[in-house]
């Protein structure tokens, strides 16, 4: 018996190349789990094979900056020409149903979703040590040493913001790593201050003989 009904938003954050993506693919394929992936938005055009409300929500630039205009996204950005954001309708909705609803994010679009999102819950995603994230980035073989060493740099900063987030998790495994974050979801559900107004109604009520 769950007292939080609402669902939780769980933030996975960390550096490029620390394994954001392949821990969130072994999350999902956990038994038992109730958990939905955020899906983005983009103006971009798609791509063979994605699908709409799928892989994106595939919007023009025009709608899509009058979403922003309206407030409408948890965060976005610009990337080479194109937009990319996290629609709040979308999550607020998969929350009300009870859904546990995943975000796996940059640092910096992490950010911008604790301002709007009090509640939700922020995980840092972090490598055992700076040289196995290297080792990570230059395996992946789809980058330069420029990139590799630009990537490098920007996630020594970024590591300096962990206090910014409710949990560090160390993807030293990832089985294991997934097995931490679904630790915390349940961990989170049992939160006073999430489930007390729930627990003071089912006390509150008479019970027969």
């Amino acid at each position: 018996m769950k007292l939080n009904e609402r669902g939780l938003l769980v933030v996975i954050s960390g550096p490029s190349g620390v394994g954001k993506g392949t821990v969130r693919r072994a999350l999902f394929e956990m038994p038992n789990h109730d958990l939905v992936y955020s899906v983005s938005m983009t103006t971009r055009p798609p791509r063979v094979g994605e699908r709409e409300g799928v892989d994106y929500y595939f919007v023009d630039k025009e709608t899509f900056i009058k979403r922003i205009d309206e407030h409408k996204f948890l965060e976005w950005a610009e990337f080479v020409g194109n937009y990319y954001g996290t629609p709040r309708d979308k999550v607020e909705e998969q929350l009300d149903l009870g859904k546990e609803v995943v975000l796996e994010i940059e640092v910096e679009g992490a950010l911008q979703v604790r301002k709007e999102m009090k509640d939700a819950v922020f995980i840092f995603l972090v490598p055992p040590g700076k040289q196995a994230l290297y080792d990570r980035l230059k395996n992946r073989g789809t980058e330069d040493q420029a990139l590799i060493d630009k990537r490098m740099k920007k996630a020594e900063k970024e590591f300096l913001l962990a206090h910014k987030y409710d949990y560090i998790v160390v993807n030293d495994e990832v089985h294991n790593a997934a097995d931490r974050i679904m630790a915390i979801i349940r961990a989170e559900h049992a939160k006073t201050e999430r489930t007390i107004h729930n627990y003071l109604k089912m006390i509150g009520e008479n019970y027969h003989e």
